[in-house]
């Protein structure tokens, strides 16, 4: 397990803002969901590109910032270049999280405003990283990993970007081209590397584990990381050789990471099954099943299975590992500002006091619920079952807030 440092680590006032907005832009997300008719479910509608951006840009990247702001100075073991540059970072990315979703759905023309004010939050973001990590003297594979999935998130905006201004009409491209390149660098490049690196450091952090082999982890990088280079060269030499190694290499990198991550569950000694564990027991299961859809998909050639595994790795995968993470997180956080220095002078709370039971249940059943019926939705198009299941989303969505402010406020 690599070591973890508070030495380095900002104030949570700081990091406290990307965690609140991650989960109202996580609400939005599924009352968003009412607003769609399965026949309109197509990768190519305003609606569909609008709520992705919403999900993605406004909970997973927003939150990812956040996490992440606390999460490399402490493994890297240097402070922040310039720590207060994410004051500005939070509030860029959420007016230019909005511009581009109010100009997905209603006027194109906010498109490259949107577009150019995140850029520059994500600039600002990738500058800062880029800047922290030059102070490192010698790197580790978790030090690796941030420099690489940061490069890749520096391209997929500047492709993002070029796709806005097109969509906007400013410039020429061809969109379905770059959007290969975009999604990739995004989705595979930063989000998959990061979520791989990351997890080495709190998947053995909050399960006590220890003493296992990082190859499984260095061989999924790296396979990664190759295969999205692929993707992305694919688009600019039009080689369907390079794109099909692309897919081949990244969807070979997850056994990998699937063993080490399954390696650490079976060695740990705190055996629990907290909303924490259930909530990585979903998330990877779903993992599981988006590929299993994504391979019936290249046989069957039907749209609406590929909508349903997009569907199953961003709600189920992405969304129930970040808050699953969140419920270990803010109360490390706060627990460390807030009682750590009254130890040995006053009773203080263990951390799983800091987490609110009825609501995080509430918030995993309703949800899993919610994510299990939208797919069935997607599958059989039925509008009935498809806002069923955006209900049991919004619900769980609540509960999540609730029990979010709880824990952040926690006295």
């Amino acid at each position: 397990m690599n070591s973890i440092s508070q030495d380095f680590a900002p104030p949570f006032k700081l990091i406290a803002p990307f965690f609140i907005l991650g989960s109202l832009f996580y609400t939005l997300s599924t009352l968003s969901i009412f607003l769609f008719q399965t026949q309109d479910l197509v990768f190519t509608s305003p609606n569909v590109i609008s709520f992705v951006h919403l999900f993605l840009l406004g909970f997973v990247m927003m939150t990812i910032f956040g996490a992440m702001a606390q999460l490399v100075p402490v493994v890297l073991e240097v402070g922040h270049f310039g720590v207060e540059l994410f004051y500005a970072i939070w509030p860029l990315l959420l007016i230019g999280t909005l511009l581009m979703v109010f100009g997905f759905l209603y006027s194109a023309a906010l498109l490259p405003y949107g577009g150019i004010i995140v850029l520059i939050s994500m600039m600002i973001f990738v500058g800062e990283i880029f800047l922290t990590i030059k102070k490192v003297k010698k790197f580790n594979l978790v030090m690796s990993s941030v420099l690489i999935s940061n490069t890749f998130l520096f391209f997929g905006i500047i492709f993002g970007l070029l796709m806005a201004l097109s969509y906007a009409g400013t410039i020429s491209i061809d969109i379905s081209q770059m959007l290969r390149a975009h999604v990739y660098s995004v989705v595979g490049g930063y989000i998959g590397v990061t979520i791989m690196g990351l997890s080495i450091v709190l998947v053995p952090m909050f399960t006590l584990s220890h003493s296992f082999s990082l190859v499984p982890l260095r061989i999924s990088i790296s396979m990664m990381s190759a295969g999205v280079v692929s993707v992305v060269l694919s688009t600019f030499f039009n080689s369907s050789a390079l794109e099909n190694l692309g897919y081949i290499l990244s969807f070979g990198s997850l056994p990998f990471y699937f063993y080490i991550i399954y390696i650490i569950y079976k060695t740990r000694p705190r055996k629990e099954n907290d909303v924490y564990a259930i909530s990585m027991m979903f998330s990877y299961i779903s993992m599981l099943v988006a590929l299993f859809l994504a391979f019936l998909y290249f046989v069957l050639q039907k749209e609406q299975i590929m909508l349903a595994s997009a569907w199953v790795f961003f709600f189920g995968f992405f969304g129930f590992l970040i808050t699953g993470h969140i419920y270990k997180i803010i109360p490390f956080l706060v627990w460390f500002e807030r009682f750590s220095p009254l130890v040995g002078k006053q009773k203080i709370p263990m951390l799983a006091d800091m987490v609110p039971y009825k609501s995080s249940q509430a918030q995993f059943i309703f949800s899993a619920v919610g994510v299990i019926v939208v797919a069935i939705a997607i599958l059989t198009k039925s509008d009935t079952l498809l806002h069923s299941g955006a209900t049991f989303l919004f619900f769980g969505a609540l509960a999540f807030v609730r029990s979010m402010l709880y824990m952040i406020n926690f006295k």
